[in-house]
C-alpha cells in the first residue's frame, strides 16, 4: 500500500490528530493484549513509516503493555491510536478520517482469535440511525479542524 498519500486521523475528542503516509500492510491481531487494548474483539492495525508520521495536534500517551511493546492513545478520551514495537509502529485503522482505504491484508495471531469470531458477520443485521435521532454527538468531525473543540455558545451569558 506504501505511496505518498497522506492520511489524517485522529482521536475521538479531537486532542490528538496526525497525518501519515507511506503506510504499508493493513492487518487484524487477534493477540488477547490487542483485545484488551482496543476494547474489541481484535485490534485492527495499519504499518506506518514513523519518517512520513506528524503529530498534528497534541501527542498520544504512551503505555508499555508488554516488555517489548508501548501502545498510543489519548490520554482525554482513550482513543487508542498507535502500537509500537522494536521494527517500527503501526496506526490503529479506526483512527483515520477514511479507514475504508485500509482493508485487512492478514490476521495475526489467528490461534488466539475468539471462538465465534469467524461466525460473526453471520449474525443479523439491525439499522440504528443516529441521524435524526435526539443522540449529539461531541466526537471530533473526520477533517482536520483550525481548532478543537468548537466554542461554546451555550456557556456566555
Amino acid at each position: 500500500m506504501s505511496s505518498s498519500v497522506a492520511y489524517s486521523g485522529g482521536c475521538q475528542c479531537g486532542a490528538v490528530r496526525f497525518r501519515a503516509s507511506h503506510l504499508g500492510r493493513p492487518s487484524i491481531c487477534h493477540c488477547r493484549m490487542c483485545q484488551k487494548a482496543f476494547g474489541n474483539f481484535f485490534g485492527p492495525l495499519v504499518s506506518a513509516d514513523i519518517a512520513h508520521l506528524t503529530w498534528t495536534r497534541g501527542k498520544p500517551k504512551l503505555f508499555r503493555s508488554s516488555a517489548k511493546i508501548l501502545r498510543g492513545f489519548c490520554e482525554h478520551c482513550g482513543t487508542p491510536l498507535t502500537y509500537q514495537h522494536p521494527g517500527g509502529i503501526e496506526l490503529a485503522i479506526g483512527a483515520f478520517d477514511k479507514p475504508e482505504h485500509f482493508e485487512p491484508q492478514i490476521q495475526v495471531n489467528h490461534e488466539d482469535r475468539l471462538p465465534w469470531i469467524d461466525r460473526l458477520f453471520d449474525k443479523p443485521a439491525r439499522a440504528q440511525l443516529v441521524e435524526g435521532s435526539d443522540i449529539v454527538s461531541f466526537q471530533h468531525p473526520d477533517h482536520d479542524t483550525e481548532k478543537w473543540p468548537p466554542e461554546d455558545d451555550t456557556d456566555a451569558g
